[in-house]
């Protein structure tokens, strides 16, 4: 995917993600997500801060979390979660097109949060909305490429990863065959989608799954 096809996805998913949050009854809201500690508006906020958070926001969220990246991305999300949820889903709309992105991240790095923190509030919530395979690839090309925060590489090291919607392959070993959902859900740590993968490169895999990161 080129630079505007990733962005239309980003808007594309986001204004999807928008439409869910838009049915949530307000106990949802507060229903806890795939990422440990965070609830729905959490993760809600999270995602639409993104075209907001400069450096000053960069620069407070880290003397807040005492430099420990993962606490300071959850301290904001926190408070962003804390607004009223009409206010939350407003973003989504006013920040429609928006290309912004924080500092020291890449044009994949938005596309990675919306498409995986809507499966982190969806499926704990029982609700369903379909990864774009070719988005979720251009995500995984991203996790597989760094290693932080989600070190994929050294956590899923001794398997192959192999999609079966579209041309993707990370790795080496026993395979671990799925969807490139469940792919990009097992690569960023979560373990919702193991149901959905198959192979005998499998077995290595449940045991290091990980707990998921909120970030």
């Amino acid at each position: 995917m080129d630079r505007d096809a990733i962005w239309e996805s980003v808007h594309r998913e986001r204004s999807a993600l928008a439409d869910l949050l838009e049915t949530l009854r307000p106990e949802e809201w507060d229903h806890p997500t795939l990422c440990p500690g965070w609830a729905v508006r959490d993760v809600a906020a999270h995602v639409i801060s993104s075209p907001q958070f400069g450096l000053p926001d960069l620069a407070r969220a880290l003397w807040r979390g005492r430099g420990d990246y993962n606490r300071a991305v959850y301290l904001d999300a926190r408070d962003r979660g804390r607004r009223p949820v009409e206010q939350i889903v407003a973003d989504y709309r006013r920040l429609d097109g928006s290309r912004r992105h924080p500092p020291g991240t890449g044009v994949r790095d938005p596309l990675l949060d919306v498409l995986v923190h809507t499966q982190d509030i969806a499926l704990p919530l029982g609700r369903r909305h379909a990864m774009p395979p070719e988005a979720a690839r251009a995500a995984a090309e991203r996790v597989w490429s760094v290693s932080f925060p989600f070190r994929a590489r050294r956590r899923l090291r001794g398997v192959k990863l192999t999609a079966t919607d579209v041309d993707w392959q990370a790795g080496s070993g026993p395979e671990v065959r799925g969807t490139m959902e469940a792919l990009l859900l097992l690569l960023t740590g979560r373990t919702a989608a193991l149901d959905r993968l198959e192979g005998p490169g499998l077995e290595l895999v449940l045991p290091g799954a990980g707990a998921a990161r909120g970030s």
